[in-house]
Parts: structure tokens; C-alpha cells; sequence
């Protein structure tokens, strides 16, 4: 596989200093890391990405008559309002 050198330029400091913990904890280059994550990143590794974005609100629904209440109220139309 034909290899290529990239800049990246403007990389935020914080960007910059999680990629230097993440290489010295796994004892990797800034730039092994880089790649492992650009390649995790744009699917290419075949690992199955799980996103945890609303894993606390999943399962965590209750009824609550009063809410449906206020719901439906929104959803009523007053017809002298479109005239």
C-alpha cells in the first residue's frame, strides 16, 4: 500500500494534548495514533462503532397522563386564529 505524508493544519491545543496522552499511554507516536483514529473514524478498520450519545435516557420513559395532557392541548387548533 502506497504511503503519503499530510499536514494538518490549526489543530486545536486541545486536540493536540489528548493526542500526546493517548500516545504516551499506549506508547504509541503522535502520528501512530493519529492514523489508528483517522482510520477508526472513517469506518476503515471493519470495528463496529457504538455511540453512547443517549444511553441515559434509553429505557428511562415513564407515563405521565399530565404530559399527554399538554401535549394534546398543543396540537388542538383554534380556528378564529387562522382566519
Amino acid at each position: 500500500m502506497e504511503r503519503h505524508q499530510l499536514t494538518i493544519r490549526r489543530v486545536p491545543d486541545r486536540v493536540k494534548k489528548l493526542l500526546k496522552e493517548l500516545a504516551r499511554r499506549d506508547d504509541k507516536s503522535i502520528n501512530q495514533i493519529s492514523l489508528e483514529i483517522l482510520e477508526r473514524g472513517l469506518g476503515l478498520t471493519g470495528e463496529e462503532i457504538i455511540y453512547h450519545d443517549l444511553d441515559d435516557l434509553a429505557g428511562t420513559w415513564v407515563d405521565d397522563p399530565q404530559f399527554d395532557r399538554a401535549i394534546e392541548e398543543q396540537h388542538r387548533v383554534d380556528p378564529e386564529l387562522w382566519k
